[in-house]
């Protein structure tokens, strides 16, 4: 097996020409275990969308308390856009920056802007569900397209 890490980070250091050693067992073990979380990945991170999707319906629900809602959407959304493309499925984490950056501190809280929500939701519930890796080709490029007509269409809604 080819040893990514060690290739990466040849070279750093204080001396540029310096190659840094690591132990090739220990770089295994580490490679296996994340491996290891990248198949089990898909089903951890669809019991986030679905604790997205409850607190979404609550944004539906329970309207006064909505700003609460939307932050912890946020909160969600920022622990999510690392860890996508960390386990091949980049277009995790590309919605879940579109609905971090959607869901910011400022965000309006209209009917709308929860339906924009759920389309992020939606989005994300697609790619777990058919396991589309990497940024899905032809099939991730209509997920992107859809996405950006549902938040065009809610946007302009009042």
């Amino acid at each position: 097996m080819k040893n990514k890490l060690k290739e990466k980070t040849a070279g750093l250091g204080a001396d540029a020409n310096a190659v840094i050693d690591f132990d090739d067992d220990l770089l295994s073990e580490a490679e296996e275990a994340l491996n290891e979380m990248a198949e089990e990945y898909p089903d951890w991170v669809m019991g986030i969308i679905d604790e997205l999707f409850e607190v979404h319906r609550r944004c539906v629900d329970d309207e006064a308390n909505r700003k609460g809602y939307f932050e912890r959407i946020n909160i969600i959304a920022h622990d999510m856009r690392g860890q996508g493309g960390t386990f091949g499925y980049q277009l995790i984490t590309d919605f879940a920056e579109g609905l971090y950056t959607f869901t910011q501190r400022g965000a309006g809280l209209t009917d709308s802007h929860v339906e924009i929500i759920k389309a992020h939701l939606d989005a994300m519930r697609v790619v777990i569900r058919e396991r589309i890796e990497g940024d899905g080709g032809d099939i991730g490029s209509e997920l992107k397209l859809g996405l950006d007509q549902s938040v065009k269409k809610y946007s302009i809604r009042k």
